[in-house]
């Protein structure tokens, strides 16, 4: 991968200039900056010399087809260069059809990797949905000699929490291998309604404390591997009946009928430093008052999982290519509405130009405002320039 650094700037200090002297401790040493505080000058200096049009590119994550208008991307060359050149997305999410076998993937996601950094100075996210079992992009396809892992149900079902912390490390070893940064797992929902299977296969089980444990788990082995992970579907799609991916789901419940369960793992998940996590396209009309999915809702966005339960990563949403997303929102809007429900990143909407113009227009107009964009680019600097460029 291309490397790069930022330097820390120490500036001209003149003998006698008092204004301009670097801080000293009581015995006349120069105070030497902390880490956070390198980091913090870093994310500022960056986000400073960023264009209002580099900083809404960073908060999309989209398919390699999205980005290049390639029918099927397999490989990283002049098309990808040039797709990241007109705009740097945050990151690129790949499926089974982009994964032909290891050396394959190995070069695609350098060459992309490298591609993003000449552009931007910036890592790219290079995401996969790799949580073992229904949902394996790598392990079990025919062009990679690696197991699948299987269910998390299975796991779920034995109750071991140092097997949950050991198929993590397997996923996040081979990932990193392969050139993979990002992973959205672990599923951090619970199987809590006997009327849907929609989740009976990926969640650890039917209740906070089976669930919550091994998410927490798995957090650490992914982290132990330098894989960022992301608790998912917040706030918890488990005991909804449907499937997201067609139509429009729902819960009836109230934020304190979910705060003692389906809140529980992901309230762990926050408190293991969990970099990412995924907002669902569950409808909750008696905690929002309307029929919005959350993933566009300032009520659970904002209000719960940022306010009320205080986490300070990186929200990023399900795809917004999804029946349960596309079925209620333009697809000019829906990049806006997430971003003022106050969402980081916005994953694979379904017309990723119109997604992008149509933050600029609400710009434009006023009815989003670059501190708002600002706030959102800086999360994503902090774990690029912090938790990314460390691995490099």
């Amino acid at each position: 991968m291309v490397g790069f650094a930022i330097a820390w700037g120490t500036g001209a200090f003149r003998s006698g200039d008092e204004d301009n002297a670097p801080a000293t401790s009581q015995g006349g040493s120069t105070a030497e900056p902390s880490a956070e505080e390198r980091l913090a000058s870093q994310v500022a200096e960056k986000l400073d010399a960023m264009t209002l049009e580099q900083k809404v590119a960073q908060l999309f994550i989209v398919r390699p087809e999205a980005l290049t208008g390639v029918g099927q991307v397999v490989a990283a060359g002049d098309a990808t260069k040039e797709a990241l050149e007109r705009m740097p997305v945050g990151g690129v999410i790949y499926f089974a059809t982009n994964l032909e076998d290891a050396d394959q993937t190995r070069e695609m996601l350098a060459n992309t990797q490298a591609y993003g950094q000449e552009v931007t100075g910036l890592p790219l996210f290079l995401c996969v949905d790799e949580e073992g079992g229904t949902v394996s992009r790598v392990g079990g396809n025919e062009g990679f000699n690696i197991e699948n892992v299987g269910n998390m149900s299975e796991i779920g079902a034995t109750g071991d929490v140092e097997r949950a912390r050991e198929v993590a490390v397997q996923i996040g070893t081979y990932l990193t291998d392969l050139g993979f940064n990002v992973d959205f797992a672990p599923d951090a929902d619970i199987a809590n309604n006997p009327m849907s299977d929609t989740m009976a296969l990926r969640s650890f089980g039917s209740t906070a404390d089976a669930v919550a444990p091994m998410v927490k788990a798995q957090i650490e082995g992914f982290t132990q591997t330098g894989i960022l992970c992301a608790a998912k579907h917040f706030p918890g799609i488990g005991g909804a009946e449907g499937d997201s991916h067609d139509t429009s789901i729902y819960s009836q419940k109230t934020v304190d009928e979910i705060r003692d369960e389906e809140l529980v793992p992901f309230q762990t998940a926050i408190e293991a430093d969990v970099p990412f996590v995924m907002v669902g396209h569950l409808s909750m009309p008696n905690v929002t008052g309307d029929d919005d999915p959350a993933s566009v809702s300032s009520e659970i966005v904002t209000d719960l999982l940022r306010n009320d339960m205080g986490y300070d990563g990186i929200i990023i949403t399900d795809s917004m290519g999804m029946g349960a997303a596309t079925s209620s929102i333009g697809n000019d809007r829906i990049a806006v509405e997430a971003l003022k429900a106050g969402v980081d990143i916005v994953l694979m909407p379904a017309d990723l130009e119109a997604a992008y113009q149509g933050v600029l227009d609400a710009l434009d107009a006023g009815e989003l405002d670059e501190a708002r964009i600002d706030a959102s680019v800086e999360r994503i600097l902090k774990v690029k320039l912090g938790k990314l460029s460390a691995q490099e």
